[in-house]
């Protein structure tokens, strides 16, 4: 198995969703599909070479193709818009990480609480990825 290159993180709301509009855009650069498949390489737009696919995404059994990141906010809405858009099944299910409630602009609370609920599944799936 080759080494993994690039692991993304994304943090928060902002963070979820920026993410997510740079993902698109990495699709749409080399030639995936929102479902994970490749496009034929007479249709895509960059000439990029054959392994820069491999620096961002991970490929499945089934010749799909998945995004090596880490998507979480301690509110599930925002993670939820994600699952249900467009690229939603692009992602594998473990990639979405999202808490029960928000800390609602505390620190304290997201750190000492509700945050610290998360953390360890957080760290297991960015070993993972």
């Amino acid at each position: 198995m080759p080494a993994r290159e690039i692991v993304s993180i994304h943090l928060g709301q902002a963070g979820v969703q920026i993410g997510n509009a740079c993902w698109e855009l990495f699709c749409l650069e080399h030639g995936i599909e929102p479902d994970g498949s490749i496009r034929a390489q007479s249709e895509t737009s960059t000439d990029s070479g054959p392994n820069s696919v491999n620096a961002f995404f991970d490929e499945t059994a089934s010749d799909k193709y998945v995004p090596r990141c880490i998507f979480l906010d301690l509110e599930p809405s925002v993670i939820d818009e994600i699952r249900a858009g467009d690229y939603g099944s692009m992602y594998h299910p473990e990639q979405l990480v999202s808490g029960k409630e928000d800390a609602a602009n505390n620190f304290a609370r997201g750190h000492y609480t509700i945050g610290k609920s998360v953390i360890d599944t957080v760290l297991q799936r960015i070993r993972w990825a």
